[in-house]
């Protein structure tokens, strides 16, 4: 894995990243970070080196199951290439891991609250549309098998609706596969801010661009960010 999809993989998850930490990790990872940013600005490929290391270390802390422990695997203690990563990459992190949080519960619900906001159905809508009142958890059996689901502490269950054909709660099959590469069911938020917020390497949000980029360059950059290719 390279530092460059090490920190993609950061700017997605960061949400569970901020929770999944302490103060004094979060810390680590802000000096991490920080040193990055210094060493590439020198243009120094070995020091950069050194930092993701550093920062690989710190990240050691989050539970195994996160879905960065995951994809970093046997890349946790590897030294990795020794290219530079891009600076707007670095500084996309930095602006929400750079520094510990006063309030990561409040940073938290923050963007949970930018997520909800986005167009839905609501379990009743999902379950009338589909007919069938069991829908069922992620991965599991049923119409929601590999879909985003969200818990609005008012609402209830809600599915983004950019995972349906229109008018439907019939699912795409390139958002069920991009889901199983996000794990959906593990972190199912990380996998909705992916598709909801900006992506750099596909010039706009990839929920929008379902349609209008072909489906396996949406899945290559999935794929890349958690280093399934």
């Amino acid at each position: 894995m390279t530092s460059e999809e090490l920190l993609r993989l950061l700017e997605t998850h960061w949400t569970t990243v901020v929770t999944g930490l302490d103060d004094d990790d979060l810390g680590r990872v802000s000096d991490a970070l920080r040193e990055m940013r210094e060493e590439t600005v020198a243009g120094r490929p070995a020091a950069v080196a050194r930092a993701v290391r550093r920062l690989k270390r710190t990240l050691a802390a989050l539970p195994p199951d996160h879905p960065v422990s995951e994809a970093l695997g046997g890349h946790r203690y590897a030294a990795g290439a020794r290219e530079l990563p891009r600076l707007t990459t670095i500084d996309a992190v930095i602006g929400v891991l750079g520094t510990p949080p006063p309030d990561p519960a409040e940073l938290l619900r923050s963007a949970r609250r930018r997520l909800l906001a986005a167009p839905a159905l609501t379990e009743a809508e999902h379950a009338a549309l589909t007919g069938s009142g069991a829908t069922g958890p992620p991965g599991g059996p049923g119409p929601a098998t590999g879909l985003i689901r969200l818990r609005d502490p008012d609402d209830g269950i809600r599915y983004p609706r950019f995972q349906f054909r229109p008018g439907t709660a019939e699912p795409l099959p390139v958002v069920r596969r991009i889901n199983v590469l996000l794990r959906a069911d593990r972190d199912p938020w990380g996998a909705a801010d992916w598709w909801l917020g900006g992506n750099r390497w596909l010039g706009g949000v990839p929920a929008d661009l379902l349609g209008v980029l072909p489906d396996d360059a949406l899945e290559r950059a999935a794929a890349e960010l958690v280093g399934a290719c």
